[in-house]
């Protein structure tokens, strides 16, 4: 297995940050990560019309089975948000493999500097604010997230498109202590923190499917993403928080030319290819 399995998305190591990677315009990720090169990357754009609608999806109920975590890391690396949660929440059902559970191994986000643009996925070429990742990784199959990237049915990402609304109190617990996580390396533990608040209404859990990549290096393939159709809703402030981060240390000079203001941390859509977006709602 490679190193850099566990650089990204697939979990926080900061013995693995060492990587030159960002979102600059024009750093070309290919290089350094061939897996980025890849046939199946993600993120997508979803195109509603094209979408296949699958009653198979319907069959067995997606089902996340979140529990409620105490003291749950919250850790800015300069290039997003990770929340590392300490409780055995998992997810079952839908498009996943029968029998198998994937558990919840972190969440992040991925936002823009500005409010029309920010979402790593785009919904017929519109963009969210902001996107939200619940990564798990199959504790049926595999020991651990380092051996379950770029597997076969080793990774299925939960992602909600976020827009600006009402205060998400769920998440009050996060942007509450943002300011405490101002630089790059900071990190804060919250006491409580329910992943099931991160989550549409029941009654709107309508999804999108598809296989594709980590969106962070090294973009491993083999990813399910499950991609919900309604939003969450966050304030302006809440995303102002996020906005307010900064990419480098403190003490440290940031790059040249750079305000390090952390930032439109999303990648470009990529092709869709040969693949299909299946629909569980007409």
């Amino acid at each position: 297995m490679a190193d850099n399995k566990t650089t990204g998305e697939s979990g926080y190591n900061p013995e693995k940050d060492d990587l030159e990677w960002g979102y600059d315009q024009g750093v070309e990720w290919g290089l350094l990560f061939p897996q980025a090169n890849g046939e199946y990357q993600s993120p997508i754009n979803l195109n509603s019309r094209e979408a296949l609608y699958d009653p198979v999806l319907l069959e067995v109920k997606l089902e996340p089975s979140y529990v409620a975590c105490r003291d749950c890391e919250v850790i800015n690396d300069g290039r997003t948000v990770h929340i590392l949660p300490k409780s055995k929440s998992v997810v079952t059902g839908g498009p996943l493999p029968r029998q198998q559970e994937f558990k919840l191994h972190e969440v992040c986000f991925h936002w823009g500097r500005e409010n029309q643009r920010g979402s790593e996925h785009t919904v017929n070429f519109k963009a969210f604010p902001m996107e939200l990742h619940l990564i798990h990784w199959n504790s049926t199959i595999y020991s651990s997230i380092d051996e379950a990237v770029g597997r076969r049915q080793g990774i299925v990402i939960i992602a909600l498109f976020v827009q600006i609304g009402q205060e998400h109190l769920g998440l009050r617990a996060v942007t509450d202590i943002l300011p405490d996580l101002q630089y790059k390396g900071k990190t804060k533990t919250i006491h409580f923190l329910n992943p099931n608040t991160l989550l549409p209404d029941p009654n709107l859990r309508d999804y999108w499917v598809y296989e594709g990549s980590l969106t962070m290096p090294p973009c491993s393939e083999n990813v399910t993403w499950v991609l919900y159709r309604y939003p969450l809703t966050v304030s302006q402030q809440q995303m102002d928080e996020f906005r307010r981060l900064r990419t480098h240390r403190k003490g440290e000079e940031p790059f040249e030319g750079s305000d390090s203001l952390l930032g439109d941390n999303f990648r470009p859509t990529q092709p869709l290819s040969d693949r299909v977006v299946r629909a569980s709602f007409r």
